[in-house]
């Protein structure tokens, strides 16, 4: 309570200094009714502020991409997509610091700060977009297909068991998954107590996705495939749209999705934790990865522009703000102060929040701060889709981005650069 007076204190003092006059451009690949949200904060932010302002860039609105704005709600294997190019970032708690606002990875979920914080738990960004993967079931179907609704599948073998029942009732769909490799690979790792990277005898990050594990999995999932249990959409969003459409009756997706899923289906929406392997050693199903955009301050910017890009964050880290974003968008909270919001939620969604605050679901699986990141998830992208089209088995498709994978370690360090490093 003391740190979080402390931060609103420093965020008052902040708006009370003497204004300066500055216009900073957020650019951002938000849509929906999350982009709608974004928008409001901003003009909230803008009708407040007495000199500062905040310009609202989407993506693909942006003429020339080497035109850097000055923050960005990136996702880091999508810096290309926002800047065509390789500029460098400010940490965020430089940032903050150059203003007078204080702040630590102390003040935000465990979890959450995880995603964002360096070796030394400094802030590099803010984790205002995150969301972890789980599983979303259509109960009528269930109801129709001799299942209980209100049990959905804790395994993936009681999964295997509920697609059966699915198909055998005419759901020619009866699972998919957005974001595959997040969902069936890393996320896989981290439930299963398995490392997604480790270092080699002589000091080199190497890869380590090809483990027992992994191999069982994919190799699960081809047989599904095959059988018309599992069906692949793409490697982004896609999947969520058939799922949504009724076409398909499970879905693996982030937990952000939930908002806009509910009341916009013709069916009852669950949603239930990710499926683990209830006969695999220390797994530990809870430990999840939050992904998604985070707020980056780009670097070469006026003293000015700093001081405005710090008075709008302390903004966004006002509680009340919090909960507002938090309930327009279903992303993760950052804050326990922003929990609240998290009322009449499915469990697992509550469950979701509960888990961010407990170190134990904290993880080293972190693939993000890789070089190479974008690269190598690309990599894993298609390995897999060679799975799915039957020219490659499990393992040796595991085994090639593996080595591919260490080929982008030592060949091509790519990823965000941040100043100062």
């Amino acid at each position: 309570m003391r740190k979080r007076c402390g931060a609103l204190l420093a965020a008052a003092l902040l708006a009370a200094a003497p204004a300066r006059a500055a216009e900073v451009v957020l650019r951002h690949n938000l849509s929906g009714q999350t982009a709608a949200a974004l928008i409001e904060l901003v003009n909230r932010f803008n009708a407040e502020s007495k000199s500062d302002k905040v310009a609202v860039e989407h993506l693909s609105m942006v003429q020339d991409p080497r035109r850097l704005p000055h923050m960005a709600l990136l996702d880091e294997e999508d810096y290309q997509k926002f800047f065509d190019t390789r500029p460098r970032m400010r940490s965020l708690q430089r940032v903050l610091a150059g203003a007078g606002v204080k702040i630590s990875a102390a003040q935000f979920y465990p979890v959450i700060a995880d995603t964002v914080d360096d070796a030394k738990g400094r802030m590099e960004a803010l984790p205002l977009a995150m969301a972890v993967p789980v599983l979303y079931y259509n109960k009528d179907a269930f109801r129709k297909a001799g299942l209980n609704p209100d049990r959905p599948p804790r395994t993936w073998w009681e999964v295997q068991q509920a697609a059966g029942k699915l198909f055998d009732a005419g759901y020619r769909c009866p699972l998919t998954s957005s974001s595959p490799a997040w969902v069936h690979v890393e996320n896989l790792s981290t439930q299963h107590s398995e490392p997604i990277s480790a270092r080699s005898r002589n000091g080199r990050e190497q890869f380590s996705f090809n483990s027992l594990v992994h191999v069982k999995h994919l190799a699960l999932l081809a047989s599904w495939h095959k059988s018309f249990y599992f069906h692949y959409f793409g490697r982004g969003r896609e999947a969520d749209q058939k799922f949504a459409l009724g076409e398909c009756t499970m879905l693996t997706s982030d937990s952000a999705l939930y908002k806009r899923l509910a009341g916009a289906t013709a069916f009852e929406v669950g949603v239930a934790d990710l499926p683990y392997y209830d006969d695999i050693r220390d797994a530990a199903p809870g430990r999840v990865l939050p992904d998604g955009p985070a707020l980056w301050v780009l670097a070469g910017k006026k003293k000015d522009e700093y001081r405005a890009i710090a008075r709008f964050v302390a903004f966004l880290l006002r509680p009340e703000v919090q909960k507002e974003w938090v309930s327009d968008t279903h992303f993760l909270p950052m804050t326990p102060a922003a929990a609240a919001s998290a009322g009449g939620e499915p469990e697992a969604l509550r469950n979701a929040v509960r888990r961010l605050g407990e170190k134990r679901y904290m993880t080293a699986a972190r693939l993000k701060l890789l070089p190479g990141f974008e690269r190598v998830r690309s990599i894993m992208y298609e390995e897999l889709e060679s799975v799915w089209a039957n020219r490659k088995p499990a393992k040796e498709a595991l085994d090639a981005a593996v080595l591919r994978g260490n080929d982008v370690l030592r060949t091509a360090p790519l990823g965000l650069m941040i100043e100062g490093k």
